[in-house]
Parts: C-alpha cells; structure tokens; sequence
C-alpha cells in the first residue's frame, strides 16, 4: 500500500525521504481530501489480465498509453530531465502513472501549501488532478518504469510555479476549498 507523509525542509539530497522528526503520516483517504490525489493498487506483473487497469481507463476515458523507464541508462538526457521533473509544476490535464517497476516519489502540495511526498513502488496507480503543484524524484535506487497514461493525445508541458491566474489552477484551488468528489 501506498505511504505518504510530510516532508522536512532539509536541502539534502532529494532521494531520501525527508520525514519530519517526529514522522507525520497521510492516509489515504487524508491524501485525497487534502489534494485530491487518488491512488489504486494494482498486480504489476499480471494487471492484462486482472482487468482493473482495463476498467479504470473506460470509466475515466484514457485511451492512450505510454512507457517510460527513468534511470541514467534509460533515459536520454537523465541529469536535465530529472530536475525538470523535480521543478515545481503543475500540468493542464491530470497525471496519470502506474508504477511497474521500481520507485520514487511524488511530492504534492496541501491545502495549507505543505509538501506531501508520496512515495511510489510496482502497483501503485497514481492521479494527481489537473492543477495541483507538484514534482516527481527517484528514490536512491535511481529507477522506475511507469506507465503514462492519457486522454486523447498526450501533453507533457509543465507550467512551473507561479501559475496561479491559469484556469485550471483557478478550477483546482476552488475544487479544493469546497471538497474533493470521488469520480
């Protein structure tokens, strides 16, 4: 299952956990009422065949998919493009990623603009909704391979922080302040 708790704000490296001391935990259904984040927990090796990835796409419309494996061997670029991942952001659409091998963290702010690291490994079905600040880091083990998901043809561009005037920005901090909807 999925462990999420707030972050220190130590400068050290950004692979390490950055728990607070004492350690504050987040549970899930904390998570989504903060950010509305949602998370399921999926077979990473058999999910073809378990059928939940299959029913989550139909019932949220994602009718694209990629793969990508992040590590200095995989990916092109790996020194730029981790610190781009790791610059606060946020993006037009929903992110959408199910981790199949490996780990790392999603960092996300609270309604009180405190970072929350959510940490990912093989199973874990991640959305983080349209608007909301964040950034994604490995952990130490420097690899993961995800599956990106989208509606219609996919957008990676990230809008760093400040974006508040933008619309969906506007749209994410108003569903925030009335409460989140399960969909």
């Amino acid at each position: 299952m999925v462990r999420a708790w707030y972050m220190d704000s130590s400068s050290e490296d950004q692979r390490l956990e950055h728990h607070l001391s004492p350690p504050k935990f987040v549970s899930l259904d904390d998570l989504f009422a903060q950010t509305g984040v949602t998370y399921w927990k999926l077979d990473p090796k058999n999910y073809d065949s378990e059928g939940k990835l299959d029913q989550i796409k139909k019932e949220r419309g994602y009718n694209y998919m990629d793969v990508i494996q992040v590590s200095p061997e995989k990916l092109h670029n790996y020194e730029e493009k981790i610190k781009i991942f790791y610059e606060e952001h946020l993006h037009a659409d929903e992110e959408i990623r199910f981790i199949t091998e490996g780990s790392g963290y999603f960092d996300v702010r609270d309604k009180d603009d405190q970072w929350i690291r959510i940490e990912v490994t093989p199973g874990d079905l991640l959305i983080l909704p349209a608007g909301i600040y964040h950034r994604f880091t490995l952990d130490s083990k420097n690899y993961v391979k995800a599956m990106r998901l989208f509606v219609g043809e996919p957008v990676w561009t990230p809008y760093n922080r400040p974006v508040d005037d933008m619309d969906v920005r506007k749209k994410y901090m108003a569903d925030q302040k009335k409460g989140f909807v399960k969909n």
